[in-house]
């Protein structure tokens, strides 16, 4: 099987169900987005292959079970509102984020002021997923009443706050500075 099908060629693609969209509708942003956010925490992944720390293992399998999660998050952006998702995203995937979240934020040192994102290249990439995320919510908000499911938009807004602590946590564990804001400039 050939991986390029020249059905694109005249800027339309295919939702799932095979109802045909113009490539620059809502539906295909948003879901385009979580792809563009899920190579990008799949980049911080990779940065982590060669470091060691405490809970390491943790952070890898959080990350590839949230790039899966993800993925299932455009499916359900990729599918219209009158047909049903095979892999419906579910309350305890955002419990879940929840519960990691707060586990890791129990580690680390109060914020007193905005960060900068930087820090380990991981970190880095980390918040550059949460800013794409924070998009991928943007365009799931403006499409919402056309997504089947209501926990999509959740999803998506507890996401960028994983991706932050995460960022955060994978900073302090592997000595990445994090930046405060200058308020002096």
């Amino acid at each position: 099987m050939r991986i390029y099908t020249r059905s694109g060629d005249k800027g339309e693609t295919s939702l799932i169900y095979g109802k045909r969209v113009k490539k620059n509708d809502l539906r295909v942003e948003a879901y385009g987005t979580c792809d563009e956010a899920n190579s990008m925490i799949g980049l911080g992944r990779s940065h982590l292959t060669n470091e060691e720390f405490e809970g390491k293992q943790q952070v890898v399998e959080a990350l590839h079970q949230v790039q899966t999660i993800l993925f299932h998050v455009g499916a359900e952006l990729a599918t219209p509102q009158d047909k049903e998702v095979a892999w419906k995203l579910k309350k305890e995937h955002i419990e879940s984020l929840e519960q990691q979240i707060d586990k890791w934020d129990q580690s680390l040192q109060p914020l007193n002021n905005f960060i900068l994102p930087s820090g380990h290249p991981s970190a880095a990439a980390l918040h550059s997923a949460r800013t794409i995320v924070r998009r991928a919510e943007r365009v799931a908000v403006a499409i919402e009443d056309e997504v089947g499911n209501e926990l999509v938009v959740s999803y998506l807004n507890r996401l960028s706050d994983f991706l932050f602590v995460a960022a955060r946590y994978v900073n302090q564990s592997l000595g990445g500075e994090e930046l405060p804001l200058n308020t002096d400039v």
